[in-house]
């Protein structure tokens, strides 16, 4: 297996850009869900949404779209991935193109909705290699919005 996953909490990983040949691998490491927060057409050659959800459906798994661009990450963005963390079953992973948007979106609904420390959450994720070091100004906007 060479799709790379990193386990953001328990049940709840993250991932890069999938294709056909990830969704299959995704399938057979036993997740049950795919969050994709990546909007269609960010870059050529990307897996379409609608491809990938029917791939991902003939494989057995859920799949939801919630699209997302760091910078412009809202409430409503917060609100709806908390939901589908809730409900979608585990394990589940999210995915962008790297993997650092759906932590920073993990984080924000971590802090906002649950409590989480966000400088706790910064360290944590960059112990696992992402940068999520915008977090706590992320979450003051949020705030304040």
């Amino acid at each position: 297996m060479s799709f790379k996953t990193t386990e953001m909490a328990p049940g709840i990983d993250t991932g890069a850009q999938v294709d056909t040949a990830s969704l299959q691998e995704i399938a057979a490491m036993g997740y049950r869900a795919i969050i994709n927060n990546r909007p269609d057409n960010e870059e050529p050659g990307q897996m379409a949404m609608a491809d990938a959800k029917a791939q991902a459906e003939a494989l057995g798994l859920e799949y939801h779209f919630l699209p997302v661009t760091s910078s412009t990450i809202g409430k409503a963005d917060v609100e709806a991935f908390d939901a589908l963390l809730d409900r979608a079953g585990k394990p589940v992973l999210a995915h962008c193109r790297t993997g650092t948007r759906v932590y920073l979106l993990y984080g924000a609904t971590q802090v906002l909705k649950h409590g989480a420390d966000a400088d706790a959450l910064v360290a944590e994720a960059a112990s696992r290699g992402f940068d999520i070091k915008s977090l706590p100004v992320l979450v003051e906007k949020l705030r304040s919005a």
